[in-house]
């Protein structure tokens, strides 16, 4: 069938304004009003506002019971200063959209254009806007709200710089890394500091600490894949040159392509942060934030996408490694049968989370046409399979 975008343009127009008035995770309200005027246009069967936290799913459903077939943007920004001379470029300190989630909402809001001239006429198409994904919140939000029906697929894109325009990017098995921020606060005993030896000072252990953490990803032994642990802040005591420091807080961020080694990662991270306390004496308190599961995506709905992708002449790459990167859509493909999907933004791009990062709009239309592409033929199984 011939697709045309007839609202590409305001589609572009409503990327921007997302762009200048982005909102960190959890605090999406004025997106989300934004996204819900923008699809109220298109009619949908059925608007859900406020899912998850400031989430919005959009339902277009036929009049023949069939499969629910879903798709994911994510809507939060992040806490950098965009560095650009944009006449559209941030208007909020601090905030911006540097990781491409106002171009993943405007995929999706043209992707309604186009299902709006071609509702269902079995089943049902759902379009899900997720808050707080920078965070790893949104997902797991998004699932234990009552009002969210699990779909029977699901699908999401994430632009990617470093790859050619619209290049589609598919992956079976994990296709983004699991993360997890660990916070350890080491407590010691304040002196003078013309007496530390009536205090205990946590200087040596977080100084092993960090060497300790700096070089666990060399310890390939211990795992079955890659792992990878980065430090990312490091404080000792207060700055006050008569005081030995009393405390000491490290932050580090852990990253494997498993669950399993993700776990073991832990565990072994827990030992060690234990016994260099009891080793010099301290005490200590761990705490995780931010908390990513690996992705990974069914392998018979990547081999399903590939077919499509040669059948319809896309260009794309099938993957060897997955990406270091986390995301939380893996809280749903662990449970629904789906996958992330990446589509190249350039290879010269900017990348995500640089302050001089803009989405290219470019690629709207021709991730939209794929995204409606899979919907088909996925919409194509679920008729023969029924």
């Amino acid at each position: 069938m011939s697709i045309h975008f007839n609202d590409i343009d305001k589609i572009i127009e409503f990327r921007k304004d997302l762009h200048s008035h982005p909102e960190l995770s959890g605090k999406e309200i004025h997106t989300s009003k934004k996204i819900v005027q923008f699809i109220s246009k298109y009619n949908p069967d059925k608007i859900i506002e406020n899912i998850g936290g400031y989430g919005v799913i959009a339902v277009f459903k036929g009049s023949i019971p069939g499969k629910n077939i879903m798709f994911r943007a994510d809507m939060d920004a992040l806490p950098i200063q965009e560095e650009s001379s944009l006449n559209y470029k941030s208007t909020i300190k601090n905030v911006a959209h540097l990781c491409g989630h106002d171009g993943h909402s405007a995929i999706l809001g043209n992707l309604i254009s186009l299902i709006s001239e071609n509702r269902p006429t079995r089943g049902s198409i759902s379009f899900l806007f997720q808050p707080a994904e920078e965070t790893g919140e949104g997902a797991v939000n998004i699932i234990n709200d009552k009002n969210f029906e699990t779909p029977d697929f699901i699908f999401a894109l994430h632009n990617l710089p470093g790859y050619s325009k619209n290049e589609i990017l598919l992956k079976a098995g994990t296709f983004a890394a699991a993360s997890r921020g660990m916070i350890i606060k080491l407590t010691g005993k304040q002196s003078h500091a013309a007496e530390p030896e009536k205090g205990i000072s946590p200087a040596l252990a977080m100084s092993e600490l960090v060497t300790f953490f700096t070089e666990l990803d060399t310890m390939d032994n211990l795992f079955s894949d890659f792992v990878l642990t980065t430090v990312v802040y490091a404080r000792l005591g207060e700055i006050a040159f008569g005081t030995t420091p009393g405390n000491a807080e490290v932050m580090v961020t852990l990253r494997s392509f498993t669950d399993n080694d993700m776990q073991q990662l832990i565990e072994f991270s827990k030992q060690k942060v234990n016994g260099i306390s009891q080793k010099y004496k301290i005490q200590y308190e761990l705490s995780f934030v931010d908390e990513f599961p690996a992705t990974v995506n069914d392998p018979g709905c990547i081999k399903t996408i590939t077919e499509l992708c040669n059948k319809t002449g896309y260009n794309y790459k099938l993957l060897e490694q997955p990406f270091k990167w986390s995301e939380d859509f893996g809280r749903y493909t662990s449970i629904i049968p789906g996958a992330l999907i990446g589509v190249g933004s350039g290879e010269e791009h900017p990348n995500l989370h640089n302050p001089g990062y803009d989405f290219p709009d470019e690629i709207i239309p021709v991730s939209t046409k794929f995204l409606f592409d899979v919907y088909q033929k996925f919409s194509e199984q679920v008729k023969i399979n029924e």
